[in-house]
């Protein structure tokens, strides 16, 4: 930056004042008018020469009034205009003092009211230049009138005085104005401070998980936050009471303020969330700040710690299963092929059977792993749909119908397709294990709700109990003889690996969806089981698939 000087760069704030001073030098100049011309010299006002005085006292009040011109043009620039204004007012009131008897006049003190003024405005920077110029033309005016007007030699003591004021006053502005430079600069600087420290405070309250309320010397809330809201199931507004808000939160807090410690750290929460109190007082306010930390979030996040922590354990340990299970089922293929005893076959096939059975559970739990090695790529999910139907039903030896798909061309997800397919493959397969295989009995529909894309995978089966739907996708939970109950909790895990969500749907949303299955010609009779994919946010409509032709 250059070294300009401030006023080049004087706010709106600059011109205001510097408006308001030249509304004072017009009342001053209006008066001098107005008693020159009513009263004459009765008042000492033109004493020496009143015809200059009262000339003067006009040729002043129309500069002054030729000023606002400018003032609103704000041309010339603030310096120079200011500049001009008291430069008017030297000469101006110098030609005054001297038509009206020189230094016993005292018009020469208003020019003390000018120079305190231009050091306000001006911030103090060419305040004393001011009142150099004062003092040279207070100076000259009383040497002119001692040299031809008879006045006394012995007043220059006065005239003296009267200049030393004008320095002192021209230096105590300038002194002020630079401690208010210094003032409204701090000032400037603590009120981004304030608003950087509001808006921090704003975007923390808003991000924070935990339940925040503060709260103020009279119980009144004066900051509630979303998570706050969300536990409490209710919004309030600045000023209202805890006491009538929230009667059991203002209990323990009242507790609080008398003994120091809430009776407990837990409340129960009429919505039948449990919440951890933390109370924090504020010194200077006499408030406080209440933290509510959801227990079921806190149980939920150490809940998947140790699932983490279960998955790595039992990874480590499936890989080194696998080893010794593979000499022990190779080895009993090696005792079948030898032996002709139909008993000790059928022992050994029971021992077979059992490997295997042991073999799958060690992949699947060697596949909780890969969760965390998901490559999402974007892809049409309508055409990755039909891929799948078409391998999945040559696998299954599935007859034509019976895996039927809902598509909508034109759709594109972010997903891991390998960890898509293998989720989808799992769907499908309990999908065909508790369905009819009749036409239509597997459906593969999607769908698109609040911005986001859905997959629905729908059978014909007799539905899942509603004793067993809370468990459905916790790891080793099954009920089929020969299933590891690891496949949807597998599935559930990598789609939230992919940003989705695996759910269980049911109720009268399966019974709406079988009954429009039905209606496009496809025999489905009952309810059944309903799995529904819901896809992160990513999902682009493709240009419109020309139809027909």
């Amino acid at each position: 930056m250059t070294g300009k000087p401030a006023a080049e760069f004087s706010p709106v704030n600059s011109w205001r004042s510097l408006h308001y001073f030249n509304l004072y030098r017009l009342t001053i100049a209006s008066i001098f008018v107005f008693l020159a011309g009513t009263f004459g010299v009765s008042l000492s006002l033109g004493e020496r020469n009143w015809t200059l005085f009262f000339t003067a006292s006009l040729v002043y009040t129309v500069l002054v009034a030729f000023s606002f011109i400018l003032l609103k043009l704000r041309r010339p620039r603030f310096a120079a205009q200011l500049a001009l204004q008291i430069g008017g007012d030297i000469a101006g009131l110098s030609v005054l003092s001297y038509a009206s008897g020189g230094i016993q006049s005292s018009i020469g003190l208003l020019l003390l009211v000018s120079l305190a003024a231009a050091g306000m405005i001006s911030r103090g920077r060419i305040t004393l230049f001011f009142a150099a110029l004062a003092s040279l033309a207070t100076l000259l005016e009383h040497s002119y009138a001692v040299l031809h007007d008879g006045a006394t030699v012995a007043q220059y003591m006065q005239v003296g005085l009267l200049c030393i004021s004008y320095f002192a006053v021209a230096w105590l502005a300038h002194t002020l104005a630079k401690y208010a430079v210094d003032s409204q600069k701090l000032a400037q600087r603590r009120g981004r401070d304030l608003l950087s420290l509001a808006e921090a405070n704003r975007l923390v309250m808003r991000d924070m998980q935990d339940g925040v309320l503060v709260v103020d010397e009279h119980g009144s809330i004066t900051q509630m936050n979303q998570g706050a809201e969300r536990l409490l199931r209710k919004g309030v507004d600045t000023g209202d009471s805890l006491s009538e808000t929230f009667p059991a939160l203002f209990g323990q807090y009242a507790i609080w303020k008398k003994t120091g410690s809430a009776s407990r750290n837990t409340l129960q929460l009429g919505t039948g969330v449990q919440a951890k109190l933390r109370f924090v007082a504020i010194e200077a306010a006499h408030g406080a700040v209440i933290f509510l930390e959801d227990m079921q979030r806190v149980q939920a996040e150490a809940q998947q710690i140790k699932l983490a922590a279960l998955g790595r354990l039992t990874a480590n340990i499936a890989h080194e299963i696998r080893n010794p299970l593979s000499a022990i089922s190779y080895a009993t293929e090696l005792l079948q092929e030898e032996t002709a005893d139909a008993r000790q076959r059928r022992l050994l096939q029971i021992v077979l059977d059992n490997t295997r059975r042991i073999n799958q559970i060690v992949q699947d739990v060697m596949q909780l792993n890969r969760r965390d090695r998901a490559q999402p790529e974007v892809f049409d999910l309508d055409t990755m749909l039909h891929t799948f139907a078409e391998e999945f039903a040559l696998a299954e030896r599935l007859d034509p119908g019976v895996i039927v798909l809902d598509g909508m061309p034109g759709i594109e997800v972010s997903f891991d397709a390998g960890h898509l397919r293998q989720v989808l493959w799992n769907l499908c397969c309990n999908a065909l294990r508790y369905g009819r295989r009749l036409p239509g009995s597997l459906v593969l529909a999607m769908g698109v709700e609040n911005g986001g894309t859905l997959l629905d995978v729908r059978d014909d089966g007799p539905g899942i109990p509603i004793e067993h739907r809370g468990k459905l996708f916790e790891p080793f939970f099954t009920t089929a003889s020969e299933g590891t109950g690891l496949g949807l909790y597998i599935a559930k895990e990598l789609c939230e690996a992919n940003g989705a969500m695996l759910e269980y749907r049911a109720g009268e949303e399966g019974q709406r969806k079988t009954r429009q299955t039905a209606a496009s010609g496809h025999a489905t009779a009952q309810a059944g089981a309903c799995f529904r994919i819901t896809f992160g946010e990513h999902m682009e409509m493709l240009e419109e698939h020309e139809h027909g032709g």
